[in-house]
């Protein structure tokens, strides 16, 4: 049984403005994939969480984020614009499981609905969410957005706001920190933001000029359904890259994404790498606590060719630090830009390569050395690798997107291929090879990297 509670809300502000640079790359994606993205999740609630508490939580973070209150209309010109509202109501959707049924799938299969129902942009406010409740109590909670008013570091920052709401009342004890969408996009109109888009325009013209155009072996005839998911799960990967962090004195991540580097280029031999990684733009000033679009994609270029795998780990470290700083830029300058440079090249570039270190927290710091593991251990692990096959889609996506996940003891990856651009053999022999390189250069400093 289920019913809907209409909350109703009240915040500062309304009006319209023009889309944010952050809401412009997504708007392109979403408009080039036909696809909303929706972001959020399913969680257990703790013990004696009320649902007036989870009423109140609702009509708090409209109140006080502009974004939830923002839907994206089309203009007469054709243009799409964020439109602000000051109040409204939205609704709160109680789910009361049956005997025997369980809360935390019940929740999961509301996340699915949410995810993948029709969602329009330009009406809907961009909340949906769900108490799942058991014997009448509240025990699980279900809350998604669509990926056009809120990034992944946007959601932690609407969860670490929660700490200012008095959960007996619904009042606001702190003011709202971070920049608001409107404010960013008369900003971003702005001479220090064209200064910093310029120079983020120079740096990746460089590197289209230079980067191979093809990334891929095939088209190959490909899969139904097109789009494959492959996790590989390795503890002995985790401990192999403990030990080349603590070598190289560098974090896991540039350790990680080297990995994957030397493994595509050993499988598709498509020169140096390419690789667009997901910029959170958050260490910019007043960033940090903004519930909003921030992360744009950034370009990552450096060669594993030739060299030590440290040596490419330490090309990767520095590849990434230039992709953090030339990674805010108008999407709008960057495809004309784009256009230019392929009309000039006369070929098109293939730039749907991606890798997205997810694990936040849960990331390898640099390792101490007495924390390093032995060979011993290491080859011990790897018979607990495990490989699965995910989910299968037809919802276009991108040719090849690697998440690292957040897992607390192991390297867990994830790999999003189209069957057209990259075989699931190619699948699978990128995720292994990943795991091979990591062993073959725990302990040995001079390991090439056979590329």
């Amino acid at each position: 049984m289920q019913h809907t509670i209409m909350v109703p809300f009240r915040g500062e502000g309304s009006g319209s403005e023009e889309l944010t640079w952050g809401q412009w790359t997504v708007w392109r994606m979403m408009n080039g994939f036909g696809s909303v993205f929706m972001i959020g999740g399913a969680m257990r609630l703790e013990e004696g969480t009320s649902l007036e508490h989870l009423e109140h939580l609702l009509a708090f973070i409209m109140a006080r984020h502009e974004s939830l209150r923002t839907r994206i209309r089309t203009g007469p010109d054709g243009q799409p614009r964020q439109v602000l509202a000051e109040s409204g109501e939205v609704g709160l959707e109680v789910i009361d499981v049956e005997d025997g049924e369980d809360p935390e799938a019940v929740a999961e299969a509301t996340r699915e609905r949410y995810e993948f129902e029709p969602f329009d942009i330009a009406e809907d406010w961009p909340v949906r969410m769900a108490v799942i409740r058991k014997d009448g109590v509240p025990d699980h909670f279900v809350a998604m957005y669509p990926h056009m008013v809120i990034d992944a570091y946007g959601f932690d920052a609407l969860v670490g706001d929660l700490v200012n709401l008095d959960r007996r009342t619904g009042a606001e004890l702190a003011a709202r920190g971070g920049i608001q969408p409107m404010e960013l996009a008369r900003k971003q109109r702005g001479a220090s933001a064209a200064r910093q888009c310029e120079a983020s325009l120079r740096y990746w013209e460089k590197w289209l000029r230079e980067v191979p155009a093809r990334r891929f072996n095939g088209p190959y005839p490909g899969c139904d359904p097109r789009w494959w998911d492959c996790t590989y799960d390795s503890r002995a990967a985790f401990l192999a890259v403990g030990a080349i962090s603590a070598r190289t004195g560098l974090h896991s991540g540039p350790v990680l994404l080297t990995a994957y580097a030397v493994a595509l280029e050993r499988v598709t031999h498509a020169g140096p790498s390419a690789i667009r990684m997901v910029v959170s733009n958050r260490f910019r000033p007043d960033f940090g606590r903004s519930v909003s679009v921030l992360a744009q994609p950034g370009l990552c270029v450096f060669d594993v060719r030739g060299c030590t795998f440290d040596e490419a780990v330490g090309r990767a470290w520095h590849a990434q630090i230039a992709t953090g700083k030339n990674a805010y830029y108008d999407p709008r300058k960057m495809a004309e830009m784009r256009q230019r440079v392929e009309k000039e090249r006369g070929e098109e570039l293939d730039l749907m390569l991606y890798f997205n270190d997810r694990r936040k927290t849960l990331a390898q710091p640099v390792a101490e050395p007495e924390a390093v593991a032995d060979a011993e251990q290491i080859w011990d692990a790897l018979p607990s690798s495990r490989l699965t096959w995910g989910i299968r889609s037809n919802t276009p996506d991108v040719k090849a997107y690697l998440d690292v996940n957040g897992s607390p003891d192991t390297v867990n990856v994830t790999l999003r291929s189209d069957t057209q651009a990259v075989s699931p053999s190619e699948q699978v022999a990128i995720l292994r090879t990943m795991e091979e390189i990591l062993l073959a250069a725990a302990f040995d400093p001079d390991c090439p990297t056979g590329v």
